[in-house]
């Protein structure tokens, strides 16, 4: 008879596999379909960047956007401060000065997150289609070009997200975030094949300024607008697409202390749009159909092993304290050579099929990209990725949902 824990971990398991093989189907049947996207053609575009103390960044990025290979008097560059203590708005400033399509707007106090300087950004902004990106980020020159056409192909879509790639690979730490976020891209690219993209991330991503203005703007109370933005827009009625062909380059930590930080505060604001639209599971359509589900259990799923991980291994524990501690008292054997036995279990079996199925497609993921920097794979770093990094995130999720619980956390 199968106890509690046992299923419990089978049900684990099964969402897991559930999970890799629903998005693996899904690559069978879209593969050659990837990188498509709709031949767009120039019309005006705003560019909106919230800056916050990004003296070393914010020119990188504004030179990526004056690179773009997009008609220059079709772009307008908005930077809004947040009220910067480094010499975030001097820089700015020096570009302002040469450049008469770059516009910079000071805020009066800092707002504690992009959202609110990314709405003030989207209300200043003169065109119809306005750009987001992060002050530390840098579009690839094609990718608004191939980004835009999605917006002029269908009325209906009103949010359009590319492939967030690291920029560097400098750390150890940094290396494992190139394999996290080429395999999210390619992830989300997975779901936009099935109406499905959750998420149109800061480093670049395009909209259509009425709808955002018609749905409210950004959210400034959650901690992850980037999210509740799609799922809003998607709630009224309106689609989010992904281009697989466009890249932008973001910045990512070179320290676990940075990434712990930034990886609470995305768990904090998934859980955010959870908590705020969970009365519309299995209702509206995908979002609820599709997007609410999959999205909770990826981001539980983790939470939900490391319980039954924490639950076996103080059991088991707790019964070789005990075994041990009745031995010594009667004198007899504590350890026995027949009780030193490997033998296999089902429950071995589908950890590891479960272990295989997410390596597998990794490598298929990486392979799909064709990022160059894994020209030369170094499988010992995509080990350390699955065993190690993924299993660190269950803790994060830990300290977001203390943090949430609490009502103590910030940008």
């Amino acid at each position: 008879m199968v106890n509690f824990v046992e299923f419990a971990f089978f049900f684990y398991i099964f969402v897991g596999l559930y999970l890799t093989s629903l998005l693996f189907f899904i690559y069978i049947s879209n593969r050659k379909k990837l990188f498509y996207y709709p031949i767009g053609k120039p019309e005006p575009v705003s560019i909106v960047i919230p800056c916050y103390n990004a003296e070393k960044t914010i020119g990188q990025a504004i030179e990526s956007l004056l690179r773009l290979n997009y008609p220059r008097e079709m772009i307008e560059i908005i930077v809004v401060d947040d009220k910067s203590t480094d010499d975030s708005v001097r820089i700015v400033e020096e570009y302002t000065g040469k450049h008469s399509n770059i516009k910079l707007i000071k805020m009066d106090k800092n707002s504690g997150g992009a959202a609110e300087p990314t709405n003030l950004g989207v209300l200043n902004a003169k065109y119809n289609y306005v750009s987001v990106t992060d002050d530390d980020s840098s579009p690839e020159p094609d990718a608004l070009i191939k980004m835009i056409g999605f917006l002029q192909d269908d009325e209906k879509v009103a949010a359009v997200t590319c492939a967030v790639m690291a920029r560097n690979s400098r750390t150890f730490m940094q290396k494992l975030q190139n394999v996290e976020y080429t395999i999210i891209s390619w992830s989300r690219k997975l779901l936009d094949c099935v109406d499905s993209v959750y998420v149109t991330p800061g480093p670049f991503a395009l909209y259509r300024k009425k709808n955002l203005i018609e749905v409210g703007l950004f959210d400034s109370k959650n901690m992850t607008q980037d999210i509740e933005i799609v799922w809003r827009l998607l709630f009224h009625g309106y689609k989010a697409r992904m281009c697989l062909a466009a890249r932008v380059y973001s910045e990512t930590p070179t320290k676990i202390k940075a990434w712990w930080r930034q990886r609470v505060r995305w768990n904090i604001g998934g859980t955010q749009s959870i908590l705020k639209y969970k009365k519309f599971m299995f209702r509206k359509g995908m979002l609820g159909a599709f997007i609410i589900p999959f999205f909770s259990f990826s981001l539980f799923l983790g939470l939900f092993g490391l319980g039954i991980f924490i639950y076996l291994l103080t059991t088991r524990l707790w019964v070789k304290y005990l075994s041990t501690k009745y031995s010594i008292y009667a004198g007899s054997t504590i350890l026995r050579f027949q009780d030193l036995t490997f033998n296999p279990s089902v429950l071995n079996f589908f950890g590891i099929a479960l272990f295989l199925s997410g390596l597998f497609f990794t490598l298929i993921g990486l392979s799909v990209m064709n990022e160059p920097r894994f020209k030369n794979k170094n499988i010992l770093n995509i080990l350390f990725y699955m065993l190690v990094y993924l299993a660190l995130y269950p803790f994060v999720m830990v300290n977001g949902l203390y943090k949430l619980l609490r009502g103590k956390y910030s940008w």
